[in-house]
């Protein structure tokens, strides 16, 4: 699925800073924790506690964040639709990433179970 040129670049210039807080408030308001939303982001980036909160301090693009990361080498069976989108048809490489990281949000906010999240 081709996103818009617009959409690409407003995932790219987005910060990890401005968007985690609201991976928190979604996750805690369906009894999910902080911790096990930390775990979905170290599951697919590589990124430990200390290192995301490093990341949220230097206020990283999303472009940035995703060319530190080491993607888990199974977040290709991301599947799904997120806002619209089938992840596994994004042809930006970038979006793409961006959608497996709300794609596994979204996943432990309606309360999958992480071993089916950790995939």
């Amino acid at each position: 699925m081709n996103t818009s040129p617009q959409h690409d670049e407003r995932m790219a210039r987005m910060t990890f800073a401005s968007i985690y807080p609201l991976y928190v408030t979604k996750v805690t308001k369906k009894g999910r924790t902080v911790e096990e939303l930390n775990q979905v982001i170290e599951w697919l980036t590589g990124f430990d506690i200390k290192k995301i909160n490093s990341l949220i301090e230097e206020n990283v693009t999303f472009e940035t964040f995703f060319k530190r990361a080491t993607l888990h080498p199974n977040a290709h069976l991301i599947t799904g639709t997120i806002c619209g989108y089938r992840i596994e048809e994004i042809k930006n490489p970038l979006t793409q990433k961006v959608r497996y990281l709300d794609k596994l949000v979204d996943e432990l906010a309606r309360g999958r179970v992480m071993e089916k999240i950790l995939r």
